[in-house]
């Protein structure tokens, strides 16, 4: 226990303390920004980056993973603050977390393998959409400065990243930027005129909402939309580390800490977060290897808060808008459009629809359930195809089964038999099938039978171990009283 606490916290002191400065100063942009697109007050969102990453630096299942406020969550709340307020916003985070430890109780990563890749894919292509989405209100149509800052923020992020990675250019941005807007007076929307950035730690508040049944049903939907899009997320964006890092991490563990991290994150004034694609990759490419990088992210993010409260209020939107900007962009999966080329064309439609979904819906887990479901369905419908072969010998009549036999292919198998057949010996081979249901033992079921009927001797033959172990306690055929409606 001893060596893991060291090897976790202490095996990498300097390389995550530096990186944990890195993501800290990369964190302030973003979390305002989320705030802003969720309609609640900037400092809901850097209480919750605080809360999120130092919680779960000590809960999580994945060293050096950032979890914060973030844009996939904010998207999911905009229309629950605009109705009800930042108070309710709040009790449905709570509840968002009750439902994530549960989730992590019930070993939830288990059900990560069943989401497609190309559920995955439309899944971070509607992400970067909605963020995009999210930011034109901010710069159309409002002034021509409000375009040209947007330009040079762009032109920032894009490009000085090519020259050096030892400040992250939108902090590098939003400090050249704000200065020149204050010392030239440029006529531009700040942060300060959408909320207040308060220069203090936060305290514990219980969410002012009426503890009762009308409460629960405003925020349900909500929370359980924001947990699984939380979970979605932070499962994938450990998976993407575990590959960087070539380590594995607990991702049930991580469930419950992140279920946590939000119970303590809306007691604190705190939106509901989740883990941080771009934040965790810039900490593992800045030397961050452990659970104190992302601690040093958290305490130096409400450092900073505290020390430059007064300066964060006079950034310009203008500039977070080209930040989210660049994020959007850099979120979009850009190699998806080879992707469509190559790829079945079923997965595209899947890939696609979830797409389509989650920007009309606005609520990413609609998306990624409606893909898990296509999915299956076009599954099902490749493998229903079973083949049936006859052949004609002098004594006997043969039919070799090829394919999966269960409730999608049960009318298919039982169309390919001739059951005017009288007075013959019939055998039906398995060797090339396999039972999976309760439905595809009833069409075996109806096939003897009938076959029978008309005084054939039937054999069933070749069924491998768990197809004969199905058919075994299901089936009838071998009852000489047995009748089965063939119909």
């Amino acid at each position: 226990m001893i060596e893991q606490v060291k090897k976790e916290w202490f095996s990498n002191i300097k390389g995550d303390i530096l990186a944990g400065i890195v993501v800290a100063l990369a964190l302030i942009p973003e979390a305002i920004a989320f705030s802003i697109i969720a309609g609640v007050d900037p400092m809901t969102g850097l209480y919750a980056s605080f809360c999120m990453a130092v919680v779960i630096s000590f809960l999580g299942g994945r060293p050096a993973m950032i979890s914060a406020a973030t844009g996939a969550m904010a998207l999911v709340v905009v229309s629950l603050v605009k109705d009800h307020g930042v108070e309710y916003l709040l009790a449905a985070t709570i509840l968002t977390g009750v439902f994530q430890i549960i989730f992590g109780v019930c070993k939830i990563a288990r059900l990560m393998k069943f989401i497609p890749r190309a559920v995955m894919i439309g899944f971070v292509n509607a992400l970067a959409i909605l963020i995009f989405k999210a930011q034109v209100p901010h710069f159309v149509g409002i002034s021509n400065m409000t375009y040209v800052f947007v330009a040079i923020t762009l032109v920032i992020v894009y490009v000085l990243p090519r020259f050096t990675k030892a400040v992250p250019a939108p902090l590098i941005a939003i400090i050249l930027l704000t200065a020149i807007s204050i010392f030239a007076k440029v006529e531009l929307r700040t942060v300060g005129d959408l909320g207040t950035i308060t220069k203090s730690l936060p305290v514990f508040h219980l969410p002012q909402v009426p503890f009762t049944m009308d409460t629960l049903r405003i925020i349900l939907p909500y929370s359980i939309a924001l947990s699984i899009v939380g979970l979605l997320e932070t499962l994938l964006t450990a998976s993407i580390v575990d590959d960087m890092t070539d380590t594995d991490s607990n991702k049930n563990q991580e469930a419950r800490g992140q279920g946590i991290a939000n119970v303590i994150s809306a007691f604190f004034g705190g939106m509901a977060g989740c883990a941080m694609i771009g934040q965790s990759v810039i900490n593992v490419k800045s030397g961050g290897r452990g659970r104190l990088s992302t601690f040093v992210a958290g305490v130096f993010l409400i450092f900073l808060i505290i020390a430059l409260g007064d300066l964060v209020v006079q950034i310009p939107m203008s500039v977070l808008v080209g930040i989210m900007i660049m994020v959007s962009i850099g979120t979009f999966d850009w190699s998806s459009f080879s992707y469509m080329k190559k790829a079945p064309r079923t997965d595209v439609f899947v890939m696609l629809s979830t797409v389509v979904i989650v920007v009309a819906t606005h609520d990413l887990s609609k998306g990624v359930i409606a893909g898990v479901i296509l999915s299956a369905l076009f599954f099902v419908s490749k493998i229903s195809t079973i083949k049936v072969k006859k052949t004609e010998q002098s004594d006997r009549t043969l039919y070799e089964i090829e394919g999966q036999l269960f409730f999608a292919s049960v009318e298919g198998f039982l169309e390919s038999f001739d059951f005017s057949l009288k007075d013959s010996n019939v055998i039906l081979n398995f060797e090339n099938a396999n039972v999976w249901d309760g439905s595809g033992v009833g069409a075996i079921d109806k096939t003897v039978i009938k076959f029978m009927d008309n005084n054939n001797h039937v054999s069933v033959n070749g069924l491998n171990h768990p197809s004969q172990k199905l058919v075994d306690r299901l089936g009838v055929y071998n009852n000489p009283n047995a009748k089965v409606s063939a119909h």
